[in-house]
This record gives C-alpha cells, structure tokens and sequence, in this order.
C-alpha cells in the first residue's frame, strides 16, 4: 500500500518542478528574446521486489520553444533583432557567449556591448569599437555595421546544430560545448527587437492544469493514507 504514496510523491516533487518552469515563461513574457521552456518526462521503473515493477514519473530536462518571437520597431539604432536561426556572439568572462537579444548600446569606449556590459563580437572574434563622433551607425541584414565611411565591421552570427544543448546563463545568455556553425539563413534587422514567445493565456491555462493535476495527486495520496490508517484500526480491533 506504501507504492501508491511513493508514486503520488513522485507525481508531486514532477508538478512543482513543471509549475517553476511555467512560472518562469510567465514572468520573462516581456523579455527580449526569451524562448519558452517546457518540462520534460519519462517513466521510471522500480523493482517491487516480488517480481513487478513500480512506475515512477521522472523529469529529465527542459526543452526550450526555439520560434522566433514577434519582431517589434524600438526606433533605436543599436536594437537589433535576427530573423531566422542565428545568434549574437558576446565575449563572456570564460569564452564566448551566444544571444539572440540584441538591445546593444556604446560604452564609454565606444564598445558595441550587450546590455549587462559584455562587448560583441564581430566574425573574426574582435570587439567593435566605433570612434567618437560617430554621426550615424548602419547595420545591413549581412551583419555589417558601418560608422562612418572609414570603419566598417561584420558582427558575427553563428548556428548550432543541436540548439536545445545550449546552457542558459540568463540575461538571455547561453553558453555551448559545440562549436558553433555561420548562420546562412540569419538576417539582421536594424530598429527592431524580437519578442518573447510566450503565449501568457496557454501558460496561465497550463499552470491551472498542473495545480489540478497535484490536487488529484494529493487527494490519492491521502486516500491511501486513509485506507492504511482504518486497516491498522481493524486489524487492532479484531486482536
């Protein structure tokens, strides 16, 4: 009578996990760039120890929805957004890192940098200083950026070939162990900055669904416990 505890537990600890990761797509619904994550499950078997098996459920990771997000105008040069499959590279403490949220400004140096400070790099792993003065920067849909008539840079846009295996970091920052490829299809938007993909009405309708699943879940559970508690009256009383 202890596996259906043991099994509604299990159901459990998987349904507060699925509702962080809800959560989590509800709260980044505004932020540039964000791709929406989704719990993912398998079935654990354990031997019962009389020659059955007892079905656990078991999260095992998140996969992230790769589509792209509603591209929106901001009316600022330095916002950039891809459309297609491709990616920003930064320069990160440890190596490169990889965004697609490309809210860009200048530092004091005139660094093109992400907005937490880290710089941009351009296809031959440089950062991209402008001078001074620069009157106006142009960003073609190839990457290339040009401040003035005399500085001239190529940002660099690469792809990946497994995208779920990226890590995110956060600030819609993610790290990777694969060596990342040129994107082919990525064309650079300049003025525009891409959306968040996630739908709030399905998050907030699949939040409902999992607290619904961990209140049944909950009710099993003591139900069990119920059925354990009268049988150990019975049995005392027939003692």
């Amino acid at each position: 009578m202890e596996n259906a505890i043991y099994i509604g537990l299990s159901r459990q600890t998987a349904l507060l996990r699925q509702l962080d990761v809800i959560a989590n797509n509800v709260a980044n619904a505004n932020t540039t760039a964000f791709k929406s994550g989704q719990l993912v499950f398998k079935e654990y078997l354990v031997d019962a120890g009389d020659g059955s098996q007892i079905s656990y459920v078991q999260d095992v990771g998140i996969t992230r929805d790769l589509r792209e997000g509603t591209l929106k105008p901001t009316g600022n040069a330095l916002d950039l957004a891809i459309s297609g499959d491709g990616y920003f590279v930064l320069q990160g403490r440890s190596g490169p890192l990889y965004t697609r949220n490309g809210h860009f400004r200048l530092d004091e140096t005139g660094r093109l940098t992400a907005a937490n400070g880290k710089p941009v790099l351009d296809i031959d792993d440089n950062e991209i200083v402008v001078p001074p003065g620069t009157d106006a920067i142009t960003i073609s849909g190839d990457g290339t950026l040009a401040a003035g008539a005399d500085n001239v840079f190529v940002l660099q846009l690469v792809s990946f070939t497994n995208p779920q295996g990226l890590k995110s970091i956060g600030d819609g920052q993610y790290s990777s162990t694969e060596d990342p490829e040129p994107a082919t299809d990525a064309k650079v938007l300049q003025q525009m900055l891409e959306s968040s993909n996630v739908q709030p009405i399905i998050e907030m309708t699949n939040m409902i669904q999992v607290q619904r699943a961990y209140q049944a879940s909950s009710r099993l559970t003591q139900s069990d416990h119920d059925l354990q508690r009268r049988a150990v009256d019975r049995i005392g009383r027939v003692t």
